[in-house]
């Protein structure tokens, strides 16, 4: 499983954000880039779209022109990070 330790407390938080349930409805888009740009490779296409690799899972976004992200992309994002060892289990945001 993949160790969340080399992220600093706000991309641990940002983590957090996505990973908790219920679904967070006020995740900023700028610190969810933030974190997988830390985590991964982020691919700005020509089309505007962003092509996210974490781990060996790709996952195409939208550029969001808004503040926050919506529950669907949340939902994505979750999927990809936990694909990629940072799911349950993951120390995020856990000092020992």
């Amino acid at each position: 499983m993949t160790s969340a330790e080399h992220l600093n407390n706000h991309h641990r938080n940002t983590l957090r954000q996505i990973l908790q349930h219920p679904t967070s409805h006020n995740i900023e888009w700028r610190s969810v880039l933030s974190l997988l740009e830390t985590v991964g490779a982020v691919d700005r296409r020509h089309d505007g779209k962003l092509a996210v690799t974490v781990g060996s899972q790709t996952q195409v976004f939208d550029h969001f022109e808004t503040k926050d992200i919506d529950a669907r992309t949340v939902s994505e994002l979750r999927g990809l990070l936990s694909n990629a060892g940072y799911g349950t289990g993951t120390p995020a945001g856990h000092e020992d």
